[in-house]
């Protein structure tokens, strides 16, 4: 009789508990759901690039005769929060996007500073994100001619443009996605790290500890080095605390092209100037070149 009674309580019991929602099913695929992402895709976010009014159109023969592709068609607009006055034009290439400003004006600050330009799907719930990440909004959002931009700064200093466009464009993807070429100290990269992942969604997809420091100009030497991929495309993160020999640093951008020496050539005969050769870095060949008007790029090949 006792085990009679027992066996009907037990059975109780687990119909009580068959008839709770599943509860802890239910968090875990709550959990196990990702965010929404406020990325576009890698071709809707550039570099930007300040020359001289005077370097503006052989920059923009010097580059496209290099990587290919077109420009849009140069306006004079202002662009910043305050009064100011530039040229704008967007250089779309196969392995990277150059907004090109040729400022007829002082520079307001902090513009000039921001290294790239990301396209989000909601500027509130980026400014938001970015917050919460632990980067600094230092330019609120302001209207553009085409939308709203912000301007934030991550732990450890770098700074990145967003912007919001009221009609959302179409672009063809990268045959390869450029990286951003980002340079931190030691002392901020798990911070830097940290907020920028949250903020993208990204991941660590290489995370080296002794790099060749032939890649940064101290072949003496090595260095941590960190590749992450996101929505917002690629980037690769130097830790370094050393005062590095020019244009190490001075780089933004790196591109990806099939053939290094053919690029290479065209690049000079266009007017750009070799600032550092061709050298092997693990499976790449790299070279740094700085085109017409100032900007200092890393062109790069891949051996698979």
């Amino acid at each position: 009789m006792r085990n009679a009674i027992r066996l009907i309580t037990i059975a109780a019991i687990v119909s009580c508990f068959a008839n709770l929602p599943p509860l802890a099913l239910t968090q875990t695929a709550e959990k196990a759901t990702p965010p929404p992402s406020i990325a576009v895709a890698p071709q809707y976010d550039t570099t930007h690039v300040y020359v001289a009014p005077a370097d503006v159109d052989a920059f923009v023969a010097s580059f496209l005769g290099t990587f290919g592709g077109t420009s849009t068609k140069q306006v004079v607009v202002t662009v910043t929060p305050t009064p100011s006055l530039t040229s704008s034009q967007l250089l779309q290439t196969p392995v990277g996007t150059v907004s090109l400003f040729g400022f007829r004006t002082l520079i307001p600050a902090p513009f000039g500073t921001e290294r790239t330009g990301y396209l989000v799907t909601d500027m509130d719930a980026a400014i938001a994100k970015a917050k919460a990440t632990g980067a600094d909004v230092v330019v609120t959002p302001f209207p553009d001619p085409i939308g709203l931009d912000a301007v934030i700064r991550w732990p450890g200093g770098v700074m990145t443009q967003i912007y919001w466009h009221t009609t959302k464009p179409s672009y063809a993807p990268f045959v390869a996605v450029p990286e951003n070429r980002v340079y931190v100290s030691p002392d901020s990269v798990e911070t830097f790290l940290r907020s920028f992942l949250a903020f993208s969604g990204g991941r660590v997809i290489s995370d080296e500890a002794a790099a060749q420091g032939v890649e940064i100009g101290l072949p003496q030497v090595s260095f941590r080095r960190i590749r992450v991929e996101s929505a917002f495309g690629k980037m690769t993160i130097f830790v370094t605390d050393r005062y590095l020999p020019f244009p190490h640093g001075r780089e933004t951008t790196g591109y990806e092209v099939a053939d290094l020496e053919s690029t290479l050539a065209k690049a000079k005969s266009l007017g750009a100037k070799l600032l550092v050769p061709p050298t092997p870095i693990g499976k790449r060949a790299s070279a740094i070149v700085q085109f017409p008007g100032g900007y200092i790029a890393e062109i790069h090949s891949v051996s698979h």
